[in-house]
């Protein structure tokens, strides 16, 4: 099988390599690198599948934002997958042809994506669903030539049927960056005051600026514990000093060096968009309180295990943080729906059957 990525992240591998692990012939991953400021961290090593790398020309900037992939149909020559995943996003320029390519020879395609983003998503690109990419067919034209879609979640499902696209040859492949946990969750018996933890790059969208302010307007003053390097690091420490001293930055940290952390919170908060570490902090039994975004959050925050609040919506974060706060039981609780989430429903496990289920279609 064939895999055509535009970059690989690090925190990709252990899916590429467990889904490798379940093609009979093998897998192939044409990939190449990111844009320098986009501070993806790109992995350097697959134990299973074999990376090719790829000469990636990034054309403009913000939302007109194009990228050709060099060496693509040379791969398709040298590899021969019997089937291909791409990503599903109509500003990777060298997609038609590569299916082209494929289905000259009568093999599948299957594409990959979020869904069709909208101008209500924060997509106001000229090929967003709703600014105009919707009325003049570019995405039904787009993913129609696909013989089937992956989802990342069940609203970008939604949105590629709302296009046309077949119902039948759409699945949701959960967005899971970790395998179903195994270890035992350790938690503090008892934690005054009660402890919120966030865990990412320090950049400004990920609003860790609005984290300390609403830390400061609790009325019982939590332990706050800021996991992770970034461009913002020096401007929020010195936000912390004004605002609330008590901020603890350790750093960047991953793996079992961020066990620790985990087991001394009781709330895990994403005030900002992005956030691989949600399903991380479910996985260590943590209700979780994240900001609406691009459908992902639906599938893994939902009632019984933490809250979504609106982007861009400082009140809400106070609000809902100090709702949070409000009972250590109910957050007992939370964090328990939160591990049988990951446990039972959303992990690479399962994000690798969803695809073997596309491929056997």
């Amino acid at each position: 099988m064939g895999v055509q990525q535009r970059v690989l992240p690090a925190y990709r591998v252990p899916f590429f390599d467990l889904l490798a692990g379940a093609c009979e012939g093998g897998m192939s991953l044409f990939a190449g690198m990111a844009r320098e400021e986009e501070a993806v961290v790109s992995a350097e090593l697959l134990r299973i599948a074999y990376c090719v790398p790829a000469r990636n020309l990034h054309l403009f900037d913000g939302a007109f934002y194009l990228c050709y992939q060099r060496g693509l149909i040379d791969w398709l020559e040298k590899t021969n997958p019997d089937a291909l995943i791409m990503e599903a996003n109509p500003r990777y320029l060298a997609t038609p042809s590569a299916v082209k390519w494929m289905h000259a020879r009568g093999r599948k395609v299957i594409g990959w994506g979020l869904g069709a983003p909208s101008s209500s998503r924060g997509d106001a690109s000229p090929i967003s669903a709703e600014n105009g990419g919707r009325r003049r067919g570019v995405w039904p034209r787009f993913i129609r030539q696909f013989d089937a879609l992956i989802s990342y979640s069940q609203r970008g499902a939604d949105e590629y049927a709302a296009l046309g696209f077949p119902r039948e040859k759409i699945f949701v492949a959960h967005n899971a960056v970790a395998p179903r946990p195994t270890f035992n969750v350790q938690r503090s018996t008892s934690n005054v005051p009660p402890a919120i933890i966030f865990v990412g790059r320090l950049q400004a969208r990920k609003r860790v600026d609005w984290l300390l302010r609403a830390c400061a307007e609790m009325e019982t003053k939590p332990r706050l514990i800021v996991v992770g390097d970034g461009p913002e690091r020096a401007r929020l420490e010195a936000l912390a000093r004004e605002v609330y001293p008590a901020a603890e930055f350790v750093g960047a940290k991953r793996g079992a060096s961020l066990t620790p952390y985990f087991a001394a919170a009781d709330l895990f908060v994403l005030p900002g968009t992005g956030g691989l570490a949600v399903q991380e902090a479910m996985a260590h039994g943590l209700p979780v309180v994240v900001a609406k975004g691009d459908g992902t959050q639906d599938d893994l925050v939902r009632a019984g295990n933490g809250w979504q609040v609106p982007p861009e919506d400082y009140g809400a974060l106070v609000r809902v943080t100090r709702e949070a706060l409000s009972d250590a039981s109910r957050l007992r609780r939370m964090g328990e729906e939160s591990r049988r989430i990951v446990v039972e429903e959303i992990n690479i496990e399962k994000m690798v059957e969803a695809f073997v289920r596309a491929l056997k279609s």
